[in-house]
């Protein structure tokens, strides 16, 4: 990648065919794939981390906060499902923002997203260990480690989606289906031991009420993180693009059959389980669902409730091998483009998967979990270790919500005659309603003391990487299909169509194509 040429503020390399063979991706998933993967990649937040907005606002606040959070669902996702299949790439949020705010716009949204796919993955490995250690002290007397909880389930599950794209979404469907059974279980076994009373059992503080204990407004607000937990992570799909059969018609129906399927168990579990166990009994439990199920089986079915709590965990790998698959398309895309060092993208030879990607994420990740415990521990953070690692996987992801959203509008502004073989029923005012959600949940993130030096290291490494890309990552670029889509104005970077490495840019910034005489002869 000898050859570089100017473009504005950026220095794109010459790359070539064979640059893309060695980074290459294969098709397969349908649209019912494509759904599984977007609940999948969601429904550990129906299985623990919801509960701790309990604690932050009571269930009057947790309620009405899932309720505006559900609000912003559905205007982010209308928005994503008319972009994705106008810009069908691997890029995804980066794609939008490249297209519609330039290179650092689009590095901007690409690293709140990484961000957010490498720290979700770490979140959710420490309930799937929190419910793993629970049930083997039942049953044993002892458990292993958590951190070795942690890297078990790290090496198989980075592993499986090595595997193969045929592999990992066969599975993907397997285990989404598994956990919405379990949860269907919970939720029929539940009514026979539902409470109202228990909904709002947490004592109020001061003259506030049962409904709302720790104030209204402020309780609500300060669930709003929490409330996120239920669907985040649907946003994924766009990732997918260049390995699904038809991205223009698949990705949309996806997305929105798992935003809906995902708003009737966000509310039937906020409701069945804190009516079976409490509010006060799970506002601070790693293992919520677990929780229910011994309340319901009682102390004499704790085998059952065990059984069940480890089909449970079901519902957290789920969530956990689908945002790896993620993380690991992310972390691809903006190497392939060169935002990113571009040893990261390497695919494996006949496998089909960006297998350097996947392992990387993984160390940062587990990294990440252990330092945040170790932390804890020793009292140089306060708080528990999961809500921590929840508020900075969701510091990076409204981050990158507001940017979406930002390069939705702009993209109707800029780009008014691309194909869009969908188009959002709320539009433009739907992606202005999301964006501001976005941005009042974020300043949420910053209220609690106890939360705060998570986030603040989050905008640090943000910092630090928006630097890198000022310093070098500019000046590495490579004609990606979301870069020559931006540059063409929509033209060109259809990979379904035109494949890759066949453009290139002539010494004046043009672009042509292999069978055009090149403007440099």
């Amino acid at each position: 990648m000898a050859d570089q040429r100017q473009v504005g503020s950026v220095t794109y390399r010459e790359a070539g065919v064979k640059y893309f063979e060695q980074r290459s991706l294969r098709r397969y998933a349908g649209v019912w794939s494509l759904w599984a993967l977007g609940v999948g990649a969601v429904i550990s937040g129906e299985f623990s981390g919801w509960n701790l907005g309990l604690d932050a606002g009571g269930f009057g606040g947790l309620l009405v906060a899932t309720v505006i959070i559900t609000v912003m669902y559905f205007g982010l996702c209308w928005s994503i499902a008319e972009m994705s299949p106008a810009l069908p790439h691997t890029g995804g949020a980066y794609s939008f923002a490249r297209s519609a705010m330039g290179p650092w716009g689009g590095f901007a949204t690409g690293v709140a997203e990484t961000i957010e796919y490498v720290v979700t993955p770490a979140v959710i490995v420490t309930f799937a260990a929190s419910y793993l250690d629970s049930i083997a002290e039942s049953w044993f007397g002892g458990s292993p480690p958590l951190w070795l909880w942690w890297a078990i389930l790290y090496v198989i599950f980075v592993a499986l989606n090595i595997v193969g794209v045929e592999a990992s979404f066969r599975f993907t469907v397997f285990i989404c289906l598994l956990a919405l059974g379990i949860l269907a279980v919970f939720y029929v076994a539940s009514l026979w031991d539902f409470s109202w009373n228990r909904l709002t059992d947490i004592a109020p503080d001061g003259g506030n009420s049962e409904w709302f204990p720790f104030g209204g407004v402020e309780g609500i607000f300060l669930a709003l993180p929490f409330a996120i937990w239920f669907y985040l992570a649907i946003e994924e799909l766009p990732l997918a693009a260049e390995e699904s059969a038809d991205p223009k018609r698949d990705i949309p129906k996806g997305t929105i059959y798992g935003l809906l399927t995902l708003v009737v168990f966000a509310f039937l579990v906020l409701f069945l389980n804190t009516g079976v166990t409490g509010a006060e009994a799970i506002r601070g439990s790693g293992e919520p669902l677990l929780d229910g199920f011994r309340v319901i089986f009682g102390a004499g079915g704790e085998t059952t409730a065990n059984i069940l709590g480890l089909a449970a965990v079901a519902g957290i790998i789920a969530s956990f091998h689908t945002i790896i698959f993620a993380y690991g398309r992310n972390i691809f895309s903006l190497s392939r483009a060169g935002y990113y060092p571009h040893w990261l993208s390497v695919t494996h030879g006949t496998r089909n998967t960006p297998y350097v990607a996947l392992v990387a994420g993984a160390i940062v990740g587990y990294g990440l979990a252990f330092l945040l415990d170790q932390a804890t521990k020793n009292e140089w953070l306060g708080g528990n270790l999961s809500a921590a690692l929840l508020s900075m996987a969701v510091g990076g992801a409204v981050v990158s919500y507001f940017l979406q959203m930002v390069s939705f509008i702009r993209l109707r502004q800029t780009l008014p005659n691309i194909d869009r073989p969908y188009r959002s029923p709320v539009g433009v005012a739907g992606a202005v309603v999301a964006g501001v959600i976005a941005l009042i949940s974020l300043a949420a993130l910053f209220w609690r003391d106890d939360y705060r030096p998570g986030v603040v290291g989050v905008a640090v490494f943000y910092g630090l990487a928006l630097l890198y890309f000022a310093v070098a990552g500019r000046h590495r670029l490579v004609l990606s299909p979301e870069e020559e889509f931006a540059l063409t104005h929509g033209e060109h970077g259809h990979p379904e169509i035109e494949g890759y490495g066949h453009t290139h840019i002539g010494a004046k910034g043009e672009i042509y194509e292999d069978t055009d005489v090149s403007p440099q002869a």
